[in-house]
């Protein structure tokens, strides 16, 4: 394992529900995977269904940011709904949410987002940018998610200026700075 500063505390390493592969322990990671054990363990979601840390890369302005899908989850080989994780304030990063589902799937937007701290959550239509629905009891079940998504919309995303609009907000508000206030150094980054 790469020796990489971090901000956060690392308590060493667990092992990630969904896959079983190896990753670094830290207080964030602990409620991630707590939050796909709720996926599946109480919302009736395989495994095979959720897809863990996919990302979208951006770099504008000299900023190279890695904004991180914490989870994505698949029904009827779509992805329909992204969880995006973050202690604190969920309102503050709704529109990263937003703008993530919006391009992480080449061919079309993914309709839904779900942005949690670990406690409360609320589940974003990513067509308006309104929460549909508040806290983490209401994250749509693998049940419901059968007929969502023959209702929901898949429309294809695909206006360049917007989706450029999309990455550079990621950019912006998934950048990490360090206690000295700069950019964190990413290692093999063009701009690290």
């Amino acid at each position: 394992m790469a020796d990489i500063p971090s901000h956060h505390y690392i308590y060493g390493t667990c092992v990630d529900y969904i896959t079983g592969e190896i990753i670094v322990d830290t207080d964030d990671e602990r409620c991630r995977q707590e939050l796909a054990q709720l996926l599946v363990e109480k919302k009736g979601y395989a495994k095979r269904d959720l897809e863990p840390r996919l990302s979208i890369e951006t770099l504008y302005n000299g900023q190279y940011v890695t904004s991180t899908i914490d989870i994505t989850v698949r029904e009827d080989d779509k992805r329909f709904m992204i969880l995006r994780f973050g202690p604190g304030s969920i309102v503050t990063r709704e529109r990263a949410a937003i703008a993530a589902a919006r391009v992480l799937e080449p061919s079309y937007q993914i309709p839904l987002a779900v942005v949690t701290n670990g406690k409360d959550g609320v589940v974003l239509d990513t067509y308006t940018g309104k929460v549909i629905r508040q806290g983490l009891d209401n994250i749509p079940d693998r049940r419901e998610a059968e007929s969502l998504v023959r209702s929901l919309r898949f429309d294809p995303f695909d206006d360049e200026e917007k989706r450029d609009r999309e990455h550079r907000i990621l950019n912006a508000y998934d950048i990490e700075v360090c206690c000295a206030g700069g950019p964190c150094a990413l290692p093999g980054a063009p701009e690290g």
